[in-house]
């Protein structure tokens, strides 16, 4: 399972660096069982909320 959790992230890890230059390599560091954390981070730093970052991650 936390293969294919990597792999999946790495995807998507690279269209947010992609689309929001302000984010850096160590914000998106993937933690297993931190993941709402990460988001909220993020979500912090781009001004948005939890629910607009998951979207966000979604839709990439």
């Amino acid at each position: 399972m936390y293969n294919n959790a990597m792999g999946y992230w790495n995807g998507k890890k690279e269209k947010i660096k992609q689309k929001y230059p302000l984010i850096t390599d160590e914000d998106l560091n993937f933690r297993e069982g931190k993941e709402v954390e990460m988001i909220e981070m993020l979500g912090y730093k781009l001004g948005m909320s939890i629910e607009e970052m998951r979207c966000i991650i979604a839709d990439l």
